[in-house]
């Protein structure tokens, strides 16, 4: 196995979501990496947790990497959260990534959980994407 890809695979994931006009036009430059301190934005994209795991074979290499991309937002109802969200995998799906090691076998969203935090107004949609990476 090869989690030698992961840093690749976030850089672009990052880079993708910051740059794409759909979502910045709907959460300005609220995608993190890491939460900043202090008050976050009403409507904010967050990188989340990661699980690799291997598919090397003869030829090499290689990990399917299942991770998340949170959208949150204390707006009333979920709309502009779904929106974002719809953002998200449009940015992400519209071409492939180009990684800066390995190279991206294939990419496609998994699922997505959309839930009310604890008893306050917070809603949040948890999005998954499944990439499979080769390091040749």
């Amino acid at each position: 196995m090869s989690y030698a890809m992961s840093q690749a695979l976030q850089v672009a994931v990052f880079t993708r979501l910051s740059e794409d006009a759909g979502l910045t036009d709907l959460v300005g430059m609220a995608v993190f990496d890491a939460l900043p301190p202090g008050d976050v934005p009403q409507l904010y994209v967050a990188l989340g947790s990661e699980k690799a795991r291997d598919v090397s074979d003869a030829d090499g290499c290689g990990a399917i990497h299942d991770f998340t991309i949170s959208v949150v937002t204390d707006l009333a109802g979920f709309a502009m959260a779904k929106r974002a969200a719809a953002a998200v995998c449009d940015a992400l799906l519209a071409e492939p990534l180009m990684l800066g090691r390995g190279r991206v076998l294939g990419f496609r969203f998994f699922k997505a959980e959309a839930a009310r935090v604890g008893t306050g107004d917070t809603r949040r949609i948890d999005l998954i994407f499944r990439a499979r990476l080769s390091d040749d």
